[in-house]
């Protein structure tokens, strides 16, 4: 088994010169993009976990589990342990388009269980003796493109050392994939299969509205168009008593609307307005509800996902590969192309999953009347038409699954056999009378 394998030949390996080391928790020199490597000095058979350091990050995170589960500080320990790999100096790999020595120096700084500011690699703190390893990185201005190949290395030089005599890895759980231990997926999305959900803080909650005060104005007289405004040496007075109407008021009274005072919302005195992430947090909360689905929609989205995960990623990942293979990835235009593609799966991968996660299983009611999952004949100017009431996620209206939400669903919905149904479309109102409920 070779022992030049360490954070400095794998930079060397996809072409990149590379810097260092430095002591974990020293400054680094660089300022630029690119990747870096955490190692330790020699491989060690077992990783010398910190049972202290374990137990207080389950203590700060109550809703830590493994496999499901509350663990205990032993069991985490038992499974971060099994995914150590014995013959291995290299323990994390990652990469930014912004300043190495500055992601370097957070991820020095980060505390195992928070969120920010780096906590993609937090397991190295559980880790006893951790300041004694060593930082390596190269300059480069495709950081991500060069972090895959990276992986790629890493991964090929693991399988090959596993293979040789004396070189087994210790069991590890089912599905578990050959990347640095503290990694927790790669590049190309897959992720490692350590069984933790709730590892580390959830999202900070949006802050509370700033203090605010409503002023009522008269009409018109909104943002500094007040109907008397001073200073230019004229004066535009409001209309006398019986006077004909402004336009504007016209306009309003020919539309059959009331003239209504102007609102004006002023922040009180010194208080911020919302930051753009607070903004986009209370809206990823706001959206996030409970997915309908009826049984065989369910089915055909785990099919989908079946099919993107273990047929479709692995075709993408070897087409990676094999372009990587091919010169410098930067100006690798197959290269890119795969990236894309692969790209545009792992937003369908993370799409599917999401709805899994909070999709809600239709159950048949037996009630006789039009539900979500309910199959229902209709009859319409004396023709039969068949459709199923499902989710928005599962619509397709050509294969006859209509949505609850659209017009048709909706009014469909609590209907009984022998009922004359009314919607109203912008074409007009189609009736249709209800013949059976399945």
């Amino acid at each position: 088994m070779s022992s030049d394998h360490g954070a400095a030949a794998l930079l060397r390996e996809v072409g990149l010169l590379p810097d260092g080391p430095v002591l974990w928790g020293r400054p680094l020199t660089s300022r630029k993009s690119g990747v870096y490597l955490v190692e330790l000095a020699q491989p060690a058979p077992t990783p010398p976990l910190d049972m202290n350091r374990i137990g207080k990050w389950l203590e700060a995170l109550p809703e830590l589990k493994l496999d499901g589960a509350r663990p205990t500080s032993r069991t985490l320990l038992l499974r971060l342990a099994s995914l150590w790999l014995p013959g291995e100096t290299v323990l994390y790999i990652g990469a930014t388009t912004g300043s190495v020595g500055g992601r370097v120096l957070a991820l020095a700084h980060h505390e195992l269980g928070a969120r920010r500011p780096h906590a993609d690699g937090q397991w190295l703190h559980a880790l006893v003796g951790v300041e004694r390893t060593r930082v390596w990185w190269a300059e480069t201005d495709a950081p991500e493109e060069y972090l895959d190949g990276l992986f790629g290395a890493f991964a090929d030089g693991a399988a090959a050392r596993a293979a040789l005599p004396g070189g087994l890895l210790e069991a590890r759980p089912p599905g578990a994939i050959l990347v640095p231990w503290a990694n927790t997926r790669r590049p190309t999305g897959e992720r490692q299969a350590h069984g933790l959900t709730g590892a580390v803080a959830p999202d900070d909650a949006p802050p509370p509205p700033p203090p605010t005060r409503v002023v009522d104005v008269p009409a018109g007289a909104a943002d500094g168009a007040a109907t008397e405004v001073r200073g230019t040496g004229t004066v535009r007075r409001a209309p006398r008593a019986g006077s004909a109407p402004a336009p504007a008021a016209r306009a309003a009274a020919s539309a059959g609307r009331a003239a209504t005072p102007a609102r004006r919302v002023v922040r009180a005195p010194g208080s911020p307005a919302p930051t753009a992430a607070a903004r986009d947090a209370a809206a990823r909360a706001a959206r996030i509800e409970p997915v309908p689905m009826t049984r065989e929609a369910y089915a055909r989205l785990e099919a989908e996902l079946l099919q993107l995960t273990r047929t479709q990623r692995p075709e993408v990942v070897a087409r990676i590969k094999a372009a990587r293979e091919h010169g410098d990835l930067k100006e690798n235009a197959e290269y890119q192309a795969a990236r894309e593609e692969q790209s545009f799966m792992e937003g369908r991968i993370r799409l599917l999953e999401e709805r899994k996660r909070h999709a809600v299983l239709i159950e048949e009611t037996g009630t006789g009347r039009v539900s979500l999952g309910s199959t229902v004949v209709l009859e319409h100017e004396g023709e039969p038409i068949t459709y199923t009431i499902v989710g928005t996620t599962d619509a397709d209206p050509a294969a006859g699954r209509i949505s609850s939400s659209s017009p048709v669903g909706a009014a469909l919905l609590g209907a009984v056999p022998d009922q004359d149904v009314e919607v109203r479309t912008p074409r007009g109102t189609v009736r249709y009378r209800v013949v059976e409920v399945r």
